[in-house]
């Protein structure tokens, strides 16, 4: 590579990494402004009031807490301390026993280790087991006893959940934008699988499938903003009014992950509907059509779940479910001028997807079902 474009090369990825860190730093001001008040303050409480020579524990298990992790808070809180209290008591057996030294260090960490996998699958439990074992092998106990650290880590805890509760911070943001995120990529692969049908493309068939399976780190992490959002508006009165809201996003998430899942399935058999050349021109058109206005189906819902506004959200819903119902209003072979046994498979692997989809706007399963025509 020539001198020049390796310099413009690397200039533009310092440009990117650079615009990229300031928009993470941007977005994270208000959590880091949260970690230093709750370290800080949970320390000075825990020095002050209580006390305790170097209170360390007190300032990291606040910031445990209050970091960066989607987990809900109160897990969080409730590994550190637990975590610390059991690390040390396991930590005081094992040295009783066999005393002090580098063999019996490494001896106490791995049977903490394998203690905190056999009791909880939480990381930080684990890490706090491990680490206050092997400190109470390795350091001598503060003042006060071993048992102080486990107090602090407590203390530090409650400051955490105190500010969590009283520091605005809308629980719905994350969830919304994960929300909007999956529903994306859904109408992305409703509107690739028409692009696919209609230009006799089973690459691009494939390729849909394979966007849709990798909404799964996706669905996961809507999954744990959505347990964090519902722990924080069910603590913080600030955000007890949008309980309601919440609800009803986790159930119309429920539906959402169905419908991806089916997109999966219904991908994987447009494939082969391609590869076998299994529609006539007519219903190509007519199938294609229909995931189209599925897909506009798919935006509208997004538009209705992701966003702030009550009045705007509720007309997203009903317009969604207005072209949703049209969708499964066609979703019969001989509307859409299937004829072979390839394609009729095919409507009958879109019909649930879409059955998903109105469920996902608030109907029941029965209402929903009643759009499709009766085969």
């Amino acid at each position: 590579m020539p001198p020049r474009r390796g310099l413009s090369a690397t200039l533009a990825f310092l440009r990117k990494r650079t615009r990229i860190g300031f928009r993470r730093s941007s977005s994270s001001v208000v959590t880091a402004l949260q970690m230093t008040v709750g370290a800080v303050g949970a320390y000075a409480f825990a020095e002050e009031v209580l006390g305790h020579e170097g209170p360390l524990f007190a300032a990291t298990s606040s910031m445990i807490a209050l970091g960066f992790s989607r987990d809900p808070r109160v897990r969080r809180v409730l590994e550190v301390a637990v975590g610390c209290t059991l690390g040390i008591a396991v930590g005081d057996i094992l040295l009783t026993l066999f005393g002090t030294g580098l063999w019996q260090a490494a001896l106490v960490l791995f049977v903490s280790i394998l203690l905190a996998r056999f009791l909880d699958s939480g990381t930080i439990f684990t890490t706090q087991l491990g680490l206050q074992s092997l400190l109470v092998v390795l350091l001598p106990a503060p003042d006060g006893g071993p048992f102080t650290r486990s107090l602090d880590a407590v203390v530090g805890g409650l400051f955490a959940l105190v500010i969590t509760m009283l520091v605005p911070r809308d629980p719905r943001r994350e969830p919304k934008t994960d929300v909007r995120g999956l529903l994306g990529e859904l109408s992305y692969v409703l509107r690739e699988g028409a692009v696919a049908l209609r230009e006799s493309d089973a690459t691009r068939a494939w390729h849909a499938l394979v966007r849709a399976r990798a909404t799964h780190s996706t669905l996961e992490g809507l999954t744990t903003s959505m347990r964090s959002a519902e722990e924080v508006a069910r603590i913080s009165p600030a955000y007890r009014r949008h309980r309601d809201e919440l609800g009803s996003l986790r159930q119309a998430v429920g539906f959402i992950d169905l419908a991806v899942r089916n997109s999966r399935v219904f991908s994987r058999r447009l494939t082969s509907v391609i590869n076998h050349a299994a529609l006539t021109d007519e219903a190509i058109e007519h199938l294609g059509q229909a995931l189209e206005d599925a897909a506009d189906g798919v935006d509208l819902l997004s538009r209705a779940l992701s966003g702030r506004d009550a009045t705007e959200r509720s007309l997203n819903l009903r317009q969604a479910r207005i072209e949703l119902a049209a969708v499964a209003d066609q979703l019969h072979p001989e509307p859409l001028h299937i004829r072979r046994l390839e394609g009729e498979g095919l409507v009958l692997l879109l019909r649930p997807l879409v059955v998903d989809l109105l469920e996902a706007t608030g109907l029941s399963h029965e209402d929903a079902a009643a759009f499709l025509p009766r085969l």
